[in-house]
């Protein structure tokens, strides 16, 4: 989903979500720009390489990167080269993703592989990956060699746990896998999501602002929790949401991925529906037809496969907002009611 949901709004903590969004955001596309080559006639890789990023989207990871340097004690233009850096392997990693999963649609347009082709897809997410690394050279000469060294191994750690995350997804899809477990899904989601989306920019942010006096594991814990529940909520959307989700809408049963309501299926099923939800699972994407889909749906209906997954997001929630309130402890300001505020939308959108 790559706009606020505008139903929800009306609360004081979402018009402060929508408010910092915006402006880290627009700082962080600002600083983006720079980075972006200017497209030349038949290069065959500028246009590509600045099709994403500049397609728009929520901006969660560099905002909360540059509000967690500020609410640490940095300034914005402190954590900005490295807000752009995670914003640029986002993308990189959306557009192998795309590839991965053969996913048709991208924020509301259609995927850079399906426009251009998977060879130079491939080959424009592979340089934005590269990209991503420039940033992060400039921060030896604002922040010092040691806390930018340090931010380039947190990068490759992310780097490394996403990678391994995404092989677990796609392992389990080639395997036809129905013997997955909760546990082994939030392991996954963990990898996949977490490290990315909120654990990596609240540990850049914290050694920014901190200049790597303070721990960083206690945000691990923070970041899996907030991570998790914003995953979950995002399967759930892909199922409901309506046209301002920006994603194929049931992509996630076309892809045949296994989300918590897909795992929570083949475990209460009935023996014979949980043989036909395999055999689903086990075609190629192009097989699996439009009746199927709904009946897949009916099926989630009937096992509460959607209200499992709502009241595991609201769970892993609420240990996000206690885990915040311990390290966050003393430290108030617009930066870090962001913070908190952002899990609490979480919680909202479960509505």
């Amino acid at each position: 989903m790559d706009a606020i949901d505008s139903t929800l709004l009306g609360d004081p903590e979402n018009h402060l979500v929508e408010d910092v969004l915006s402006e880290y955001g627009e700082l962080t596309r600002r600083h983006l720009r720079d980075y972006l080559p200017d497209p030349e006639a038949d290069s065959y890789l500028f246009e590509l390489i600045g099709d994403y990023p500049q397609r728009g989207g929520k901006m969660l990871r560099p905002a909360l990167c540059i509000a967690a340097a500020r609410a640490f004690g940095a300034t914005p233009e402190d954590a900005v080269g490295s807000a752009v850096s995670i914003e640029l392997m986002h993308n990189a990693l959306l557009i192998h993703d795309d590839i991965e999963d053969n996913s048709e649609e991208r924020r509301g347009a259609p995927t850079l592989h399906t426009l251009h082709g998977v060879p130079l897809a491939l080959n424009a997410g592979d340089a934005l990956g590269l990209l991503s690394m420039r940033p992060l050279k400039e921060n030896i000469h604002r922040l010092g060699p040691d806390v930018a060294m340090r931010i380039f191994a947190e990068t490759e750690r992310t780097a490394w746990e996403t990678t391994e995350g995404q092989a677990l997804e796609l392992g389990w899809r080639k395997d036809n896998r129905v013997d997955i477990d909760d546990e082994q899904y939030l392991t996954m989601v963990l990898k996949k999501t977490c490290w990315l989306t909120t654990i990596h920019p609240l540990r850049v942010g914290c050694l920014i602002g901190a200049r790597g006096r303070l721990p960083l594991d206690p945000l691990i814990r923070l970041g899996f929790f907030f991570g998790a529940a914003f995953q979950i909520q995002d399967d759930l959307l892909n199922l409901v949401a309506d046209e301002r989700y920006g994603k194929e809408r049931n992509g996630d049963l076309l892809e045949g991925k296994r989300t918590l309501m897909v795992i929570h299926a083949l475990r209460n099923a009935a023996p014979r529906d949980r043989a036909r939800l395999q055999r689903f699972l086990a075609r190629e994407r192009t097989q699996r037809k439009a009746s199927e889909i709904e009946w897949v749906r009916s099926l989630m209906d009937r096992t509460q496969a959607l209200a499992h997954a709502r009241t595991t997001a609201r769970a892993l929630a609420g240990a996000a907002l206690f885990e915040f309130e311990e390290t966050f402890k003393g430290r108030s300001g617009r930066d870090s009611e962001f913070i908190r505020s952002m899990v609490s939308w979480v919680l909202q959108r479960m509505h």
